[in-house]
Order: C-alpha cells, then structure tokens, then sequence
C-alpha cells in the first residue's frame, strides 16, 4: 500500500474542481496531519471542502501531528499544515507528499521524500484516463489558485490528443 500525506492546498483545489474523486483511484489510502484538518475545517476555507473533509470517506483519514522535538530551520518558514504534514510523512515513511507550496516541496524533497502538487495529480490522473485534463484545469483556473502560464500550458501540450 503506498502511504501518501496530503498538506491542505491539493485537497482543497481538487474539492473545489470536482476532482477529489481521483484520490482513491490513484492510491489506496490518504491521510492529513491534524494541523490540515484544522486548516481544511477554518472558516475561511470554502465552503465545499469545508463539507467535504467534515463527511470525508473512508480512504481519507486525520493522523495525529507528530511530536516534533527541538527547532528545524528547514521548515521553520512554512505554514503548520506543511510543517506537519512534512514530519508526519517522514515519520511514516510516506511514498509521496501531495502539497502545492512550492517551499514545502523543497523541504520535503531535501528530506528524502517524493513530492508533488495538485497539478501533478491532475497530470497522473489524466495519464491513468480519469479525468480530461483540459476540462480540470479550466475548473482550477476559476479557483485561487496559483499557477504558472508556462507550466499550464506545457502540461496540456502533452496530452493534447490523449485524454
């Protein structure tokens, strides 16, 4: 079974374009740091995902935060939702880390973990058949999101004709 941690921003964004239904397809079981579900469950995030995490299925599962002892400089610029999901997949010793900030990437990745965005889950999944990648990234362009032209644009160029 590959363990795969989710930070907060992939579970939103997919929530929030329908797409959250590729999760289970792609691996068998996701978990959240507590710290994620807070921040999933705040009354800032919208609405859906809000609905979504509170009445989440059984492949989606809140871990407790790990205990972290003394202070890492590495992770000390990011949010406590990557902090937490980073330490709970280390501890864990997850296949993959599924977060969208682009230095929580850099932290996971320097400590040995595999990571990828939402971006990199619209393109597995569109790869697999799941989803029209065109169609997905429509949807997550009227989100908040943040993205890069060049690297939208890039990842449709490669399945243009395939999905």
């Amino acid at each position: 079974m590959r363990i795969v941690v989710a930070d907060t921003g992939p579970l939103n964004y997919l929530v929030l374009i329908g797409a959250i239904g590729v999760l289970p397809k792609l691996f068998d079981q996701v978990l959240a740091p507590q710290a994620v579900f807070d921040e999933l469950t705040d009354r800032d995030t919208p609405p859906p995902t809000r609905a979504w995490v509170t009445q989440a299925p059984d492949w989606f599962t809140i871990h407790p935060d790990p205990a972290q002892t003394g202070h890492d400089e590495t992770t000390a610029a990011l949010d406590v939702g990557e902090r937490a999901a980073i330490a709970l997949a280390v501890a864990l010793k997850a296949d993959l880390v599924l977060m969208d900030d682009r230095d929580g990437v850099i932290v996971a990745r320097a400590k040995g973990l595999a990571a990828t965005g939402t971006l990199g889950v619209l393109d597995l999944a569109a790869r697999r058949g799941l989803i029209d990648l065109a169609e997905a990234v429509a949807r997550l362009k009227a989100t908040s999101f943040y993205y890069r032209q060049g690297l939208i644009d890039a990842l449709l160029a490669r399945h243009d004709g395939k999905t």
